[in-house]
């Protein structure tokens, strides 16, 4: 392909990007009534209390992405040898693709199109290291926060509840042995006939060591706590009455049941809204407030970081490094 060519075909696929996620978003926002309801609610409340709360949410959504930024440069190093910077542009972008694609599969594209050609497969193949991880912790935690929620909240047998809490003791023990032994997934795919061609690529995998796979893991412990910060700053905001263990718990059933729901992160707002109104429903009959909190969440993880994220879009090389 020639390269005047491949430079407009460049410029055309982001300039897609960049009206797609600005669609994406405005019909979004656009009469938000969930928003509107947070902004409702807080009009009543102490306007000190108030800034202290977004201030720290918004500082919180910065940390954490700046965590998964550290957490990226950490895990690609197997792949490509990457500075922080670049690092914190390819998180931001991704979520920009990330933010109109099914699932956020558009995220890998936005992170692995800032590596060289030749090593973008290898890429998301690493890539995959870190959402396992956080896959990992999002179940476990979301499984015993599930088992507290139907000894507190539900009427059975002792001996269902006893086998309840033994396959969850199972699922648990399953997640963490092939988290440490992910290099099976690389072995799985050499026994299968057709993905053996795609080996050279999956063999990255038997490249982390144990205490690598550790570190990986205390990244995203670190993240998956201060998400959770942000939504007890945000609940105890608005319904400062709710217990701080039911909201962290509730809270960890709400991210183990969004994480196995597949959906749009524009449309990620509403999944959050309805699960947070049927857990939460059991500690608080404030639904408004919950369907609020919800939405603030979503806006502030996943809306504002995609409109940072659209400001390295144009830094996508997608033919080579020239592109």
């Amino acid at each position: 392909m020639a390269a005047n060519k491949k430079k407009f075909l460049s410029y055309l696929i982001k300039i897609a990007v960049l009206v797609l996620a600005t669609v994406f978003i405005y019909k979004k926002l656009t009469d938000n009534q969930n928003l509107k309801n947070f902004v409702n609610l807080v009009n009543g409340l102490d306007k000190s209390e108030v800034r202290f709360s977004i201030f720290g949410i918004l500082t919180l959504m910065l940390l954490n992405w700046f965590i998964e930024s550290v957490k990226w440069k950490y895990i690609i190093k197997k792949v490509e040898q990457i500075s922080l910077w670049k690092s914190i542009e390819s998180v931001f972008c991704g979520l920009t693709w990330a933010v109109f694609t099914p699932n956020r599969i558009g995220e890998y594209g936005g992170r692995v199109f800032f590596l060289s050609a030749k090593k973008r497969i290898k890429g998301v193949v690493a890539m995959s290291v870190g959402h396992i991880a956080q896959m990992v912790l999002t179940n476990i935690f979301g499984a015993i926060a599930f088992l507290w929620f139907i000894y507190t909240f539900q009427d059975m047998d002792a001996w269902v509840y006893v086998a309840i809490a033994f396959m969850t003791l199972v699922f648990c023990s399953f997640f963490i042995i092939f988290y440490f032994n992910i290099y099976w997934l690389d072995n799985l795919i050499g026994n299968i006939s057709f993905l053996k061609k795609f080996r050279r690529f999956s063999a990255v995998l038997e490249s982390y060591s144990k205490y690598e796979l550790c570190i990986i893991m205390f990244y995203s412990f670190f993240r998956f706590v201060v998400f959770t910060s942000q939504y007890l700053l945000v609940m105890k905001l608005l319904i400062p009455e709710i217990a701080v263990y039911h909201c962290i718990l509730l809270v960890f059933i709400l991210f183990f049941v969004q994480s196995a729901l597949p959906s749009l992160d524009l449309l990620d707002f509403g999944v959050r809204g309805m699960t947070a109104t049927y857990f939460f429903g059991f500690i608080t009959n404030q639904e408004i407030a919950v369907m609020a909190a919800a939405a603030l969440i979503w806006f502030v993880n996943l809306i504002i970081p995609a409109i940072i994220g659209s400001f390295f879009v144009f830094k996508l090389k997608f033919f080579g490094n020239n592109y």
